[in-house]
């Protein structure tokens, strides 16, 4: 998949994060949220995978000092299955490592094994239960950490 492409997100790339969004989640953001990430919160770093022009995926984080945090994460569910989630999970892993960050975390749903297997790849562990995190569902979520340094 030589042809896919990870970048920074920016306010055109928006529409194509929306088309992902809501094809993944049951309860997604709107576009507000990610203008609002994109253009006011100076602790947001979003990133899009583009395979020839189409956003297919996309990480969301913020760093603080030295601690980052997964906001949103998702892959288009046409192109599961091609590592896409993984590569642009190694993305935004050496960028926080480059920018001093020392700690990850991130909520993943307590049903999303997939993902937890992903997680568990770059060497996060369970640390925590936050009940009823979710809101469309009232699913529990697994809070995740891994030390980077």
């Amino acid at each position: 998949m030589s042809e896919l492409v990870i970048r920074q997100m920016n306010l055109e790339d928006v529409p194509g994060v929306m088309e992902v969004e809501e094809a993944a989640f049951t309860g997604p953001w709107d576009a507000e949220i990610f203008h609002k990430e994109l253009c006011e919160n100076d602790h947001a770093y979003y990133f899009v995978a583009c395979l020839r022009d189409r956003i297919v995926g996309y990480i969301g984080s913020w760093v603080v000092f030295e601690d980052g945090q997964i906001t949103n994460f998702a892959v288009h569910p046409d192109m599961r299955g091609r590592k896409i989630g993984e590569k642009l999970f190694g993305y935004v892993t050496t960028f926080m490592t480059g920018n001093g960050v020392e700690r990850l975390s991130l909520e993943v749903r307590v049903s999303n094994t997939v993902a937890q297997s992903l997680y568990k790849k770059f060497g996060l562990v369970p640390g925590g239960i936050r009940k009823h995190y979710y809101t469309d569902n009232f699913e529990d979520a697994i809070v995740m950490w891994v030390n980077l340094k």
